[in-house]
């Protein structure tokens, strides 16, 4: 289904599900990554760090839950990408449209992500077994 999707997406960043926090903090700071900030999201169970890279970011996550999603997620792959995400500028028509075209959605109206982006998910059935997430990031 992304490639319905066409171009008025772009990426926004990728999530990667860390057991810890703080040596995944460590590795992508070798790698030259600098600048991370730190988000505490009780709403989503997790902890998250995110750097800059060119025009979008890498996101760190790990869970604060020990039974919530993103704990059974790590428990069962491990140490992993987590999500792809890309930016649209109107992402309740996106969601819209993308519900007409049946494309499974997690989240049929917005919520709140890091640095106060406004993002949606969709469900990895509907795109090739990746869970996509959605971001209007022109708020922040």
């Amino acid at each position: 289904m992304i490639e319905s999707i066409g171009s008025r997406l772009e990426l926004h960043h990728i999530g990667i599900v860390v057991s810890d926090l703080k040596c995944a903090l460590a590795t992508y700071e070798r790698l030259g990554f600098t600048g991370g900030e730190h988000w505490l999201m009780p709403q989503q169970q997790i902890e998250a760090v995110t750097f800059a890279s060119g025009a979008g970011w890498v996101e760190l996550i790990t869970p604060t839950d020990p039974d919530g999603p993103i704990a059974r997620f790590l428990a069962k792959r491990g140490d992993t990408m987590h999500h792809v995400a890309f930016r649209t500028p109107d992402l309740d028509g996106e969601l819209a449209r993308l519900k007409e075209e049946g494309v499974r959605l997690i989240d049929e109206t917005p919520r709140t992500g890091t640095h106060g982006w406004r993002i949606a998910f969709l469900h990895p059935e509907s795109c090739n077994g990746v869970l996509t997430e959605l971001v209007d990031d022109s708020q922040s």
